[in-house]
Parts: structure tokens; C-alpha cells; sequence
């Protein structure tokens, strides 16, 4: 399996967004989005290149796994 790299935070948005999250609002520069299921929003920051922790703990929160994530992306 690869390793989770750090990504432009509009691709981070993509898989979230193909996994069924929700766009629901906005804090200055970071996203929070809503999934169903999910213990509690999603939080997006817009960096050029955001963090492999910032990664994984959205997918923990959404429940995605790092397979799951890996396909999505490759979808995009």
C-alpha cells in the first residue's frame, strides 16, 4: 500500500466530496463539511499542501479507509 503524502487541500476536498460529505460552511480559510455517520464535522484548511496528519484524522473521522482513500483519489 502507499504512503499518504500530503495533497492541495481541493483534492482532499474531492475524496471527501465522492465519499458523501457535505459542504456546510466555512471559517476563514478552513472548510468543515458533514458526513453522514460521521462522530463530527470535517475540517478542511486551504493549504498548498496539507499535513499527512490532517489526512488521516479526517479519514478516521469520516471512517475511510486507506484503501478507500487510495482509490478515490485515483479517481480524481
Amino acid at each position: 500500500m502507499p504512503r499518504i503524502t500530503p495533497i492541495h487541500w481541493r483534492k482532499l476536498l474531492k475524496v471527501l466530496e465522492l465519499e458523501g460529505a457535505v459542504v456546510v460552511g466555512q471559517t476563514g480559510d478552513h472548510i468543515e463539511l458533514k458526513k453522514p455517520g460521521a462522530i463530527r464535522r470535517l475540517v478542511v484548511p486551504k493549504y498548498k499542501n496539507i499535513p499527512v496528519f490532517i489526512i488521516e484524522n479526517n479519514l478516521k473521522t469520516a471512517g475511510i479507509s486507506r484503501q478507500r482513500y487510495f482509490e478515490l483519489l485515483s479517481k480524481i
